[in-house]
């Protein structure tokens, strides 16, 4: 029986075609996997680039392209007669010399640009890569059979004329080399595409079969039929990682807590679930994979269910939200489930507090600001430790008068939700995480009884969980092998919490995405413009930044459109989107948003009687969701940033700068929801934020 690896081409082509021919060619496909009777054959191709390429008739005008090397079989898509004829006589392939990994370019076009690259060679004294010998070009895995075009280059700008033609793992090395950098960088550009995945050693370049084991990327081997239909049946990010997501999701063991960051589009959320697939294979106990809102868990359980087909592996992860962890471990604590505080009714108690008491000349806002940030993210609970306590954050001292009268009236509201029997949900997970350390004792060795509620721990958009929730999650998993997998982004806070892991107790390896694999590098720069590039603070020591953040693709930048009324900005708004439906998008994959509810509902209506039934939600249902083409509408000075939503700039400026930011964070998270297109609307002045 052959052994059939399947490439990413193919199961992207077989959704294009109509229902029957579908199911024709998967059918073939079996047929050939099991050398059936009518199997079909592969068939030389003339004029190939390389010889191991054949053809596999799969319907009466449908061709798979293979690459073959005795046994193996790489199926590299599925065409029309004519396309896969001309897709089988276009590429050359090879195995990286260095990693070991499949490669593939483009022949054919090489060959049509290099007359134009000689002349523009013979015109010039330059060739960019004079200095470097063809040893060294081979110490960082570049081909031989692409020197004679590298050559001639004479530019950067040249050679980044030809990335769409080269091999990322060619290309990678080239660019470091091109700017100036040393051989050492040029590797390390090339070991960024190394993967979890070995195979044997040492490399042998004419082992296809290895090096389609050493690239999940671009193969997975399918040995039955049910591996094929899932393989060609689900999305891709559940079959296909890329390789710094499959290195993470897949490293066998870590011997400490690891955080993963990355902007947006870095595939952060993937490289969670597939921990998640892979922890419930081969981890030591029940797996939590965890967010900060219940709309999230949803979504990731639904991811879950189809990266996890198997029943059994699927009920070994648990998803959830900390809230909902915590009301679990206090409702089955005390007998009964806790009853929370609403959010007017908190208001309420705080200005009470604050009416005619010593505190009286900080506002509410603040009050609870203080709260939240200073005395439950430290998990103060007496005058002495505030009054000896940092505030991070909080740019208006405070002597020890003010502060004890602070905590007095914090002393009032406490005491008034204690004495109603309500709690907020800070409250809720600090009191959590206190009832786990009582039940849990000293840190748990790797064969000591298991008595925290979880084994392994994984955190999604860890950048918008508190300090509280953190301790709560830090004491529901022993400290060993694979405790904790964090993914986040400070960049697309949404809330106030700034909290680095070490501040908690958690000592995080941290390793970083830098390639967004959604978004276009127009809608990538333009968003990072957005944000303002600076740093974000969260979850490392110090700050982050968005420097090196890339995009490998390209597409149409960002439409931004004035209105003269709200009025004509939603005529807009239903015109756009009627376009891309006529364009052949599914509704599914087009997103609306905008900061006010009362915007949204406007949106909603105005779209749904025009006969659009597409998504629409606020700036901060935006978060998790992925669309081909977003709309944000009412991006307008004085919606966007939201007046209350800023802290008035004389009470305490840095906490306006904060809230500035995280309004800003806001609108960046829903504009990068974008994978191809993005619209952005106002009526009236801009956003101060919009880039000019």
């Amino acid at each position: 029986m052959p052994r059939l690896a399947i490439s990413p081409a193919f199961p992207a082509e077989l959704r294009a075609l109509a229902e029957p021919v579908r199911r024709d060619v998967v059918v073939a496909v079996r047929r050939f996997l099991h050398q059936v009777p009518a199997a079909p054959h592969p068939e030389r191709v003339r004029n190939a680039r390389d010889g191991r390429v054949a053809t596999l008739r799969l319907t009466d005008r449908h061709r798979g392209v293979v690459l073959r090397q005795r046994d193996v079989y790489w199926l590299l898509t599925v065409l029309p007669d004519g396309d896969a004829w001309a897709y089988a006589q276009r590429f050359g392939f090879g195995v990286n010399p260095e990693i070991g990994v499949i490669e593939m370019w483009d022949a054919e076009a090489l060959e049509r640009v290099e007359p134009a690259l000689r002349r523009s060679a013979e015109s010039s004294p330059v060739r960019l890569f004079a200095d470097i010998c063809d040893n060294d070009l081979a110490s960082v895995g570049i081909d031989a059979r692409l020197l004679p075009y590298l050559r001639l280059i004479t530019t950067e700008a040249v050679l980044e004329a030809l990335e769409p033609l080269l091999p990322p793992t060619q290309y990678a090395p080239l660019a470091e080399l091109a700017r100036g950098a040393s051989l050492a960088a040029a590797w390390r550009a090339l070991g960024e595409y190394r993967t979890a995945v070995t195979g044997p050693e040492p490399i042998d370049a004419d082992d296809i079969a290895a090096a389609l084991l050493r690239s999940p990327d671009r193969a997975v081997f399918v040995t039955d039929k049910e591996q094929l239909d899932w393989v060609v049946g689900a999305p891709s990010w559940c079959v296909f990682l890329h390789p710094p997501q499959h290195r993470l999701a897949r490293t066998p063991h870590y011997d400490r807590p690891v955080l993963v960051t990355g902007g947006a589009g870095t595939g952060k959320t993937f490289v969670a679930l597939h921990r998640a697939a892979h922890l419930a294979a081969y981890g030591r106990g029940t797996v939590l994979l965890v967010t900060f809102s219940q709309g999230l868990s949803n979504d990731l359980s639904a991811k879950l269910d189809v990266l996890i087909p198997d029943e059994v592996l699927r009920k070994r992860v648990e998803v959830g939200n900390v809230d909902r962890i915590a009301h679990r471990l206090v409702t089955e604590a005390e007998g009964r489930q806790p009853t929370l505080v609403g959010a007017a009714e908190l208001a309420t108690l705080w200005q009470e507090a604050v009416s005619g008491h010593s505190s009286e000349r900080h506002s509410t806002a603040f009050l609870l600001r203080e709260w939240e940030q200073v005395v439950l993210a430290q998990n103060l609970t007496t005058l002495e430790e505030y009054l000896a306590a940092d505030r991070p954050g909080r740019s208006v001292d405070l002597d020890d008068d003010e502060r004890t009268a602070v905590w007095e009236a914090i002393g009032l509201v406490t005491e008034r939700l204690r004495e109603s029997g309500r709690r907020t949900l800070l409250q809720l997970a600090a009191e959590a995480s206190t009832l786990l350390g009582q039940t849990t004792g000293d840190l748990l060795e790797e064969q000591g009884p298991a008595r925290e509620p979880y084994r392994h721990i994984i955190v999604d958009e860890a950048q918008d969980l508190h300090p509280a929730q953190w301790r709560l999650l830090r004491a529901a998993v022993p400290v060993a092998l694979d405790d904790l997998f964090v993914v986040g982004d400070p960049h697309q806070r949404i809330f106030d919490t700034r909290v680095s892991l070490g501040s908690v107790g958690i000592d995080a390896a941290h390793c970083r995405l830098d390639v967004s694999y959604r978004l276009p590098q127009e809608i990538l720069t333009w968003g990072v413009r957005l944000r303002g590039g600076g740093p974000a603070d969260g979850l490392v020591e110090g700050a982050q930044q968005l420097v090196g953040f890339r995009s490998g693709e390209h597409g149409p930048r960002p439409v931004v459109l004035g209105y003269d009324s709200p009025e004509a900005e939603l005529s807009g708004l239903v015109a756009r989107v009627g376009e891309w439906l006529a364009d052949g998008v599914p509704a599914a994959e087009v997103g609306v948003a905008a900061r006010p509810p009362e915007m949204v509902r406007e949106a909603r209506t105005a779209l749904r009687e025009a006969g659009h039934d597409v998504r629409v939600t606020t700036l901060h249902g935006m978060k998790g969701l992925e669309f081909r083409r977003v709309a944000v509408i009412g991006v307008t000075d004085g919606i966007v940033p939201a007046p209350e939503a800023l802290t008035p700039a004389g009470e305490d400026p840095a906490a306006r700068a904060h809230d500035l930011q995280r309004e800003r964070g806001l609108l960046y998270v829903a504009c990068t929801r974008a994978s191809e297109m993005l619209y952005v609307s106002h009526s009236g002045r801009a956003s101060p934020f919009l880039p000019p």
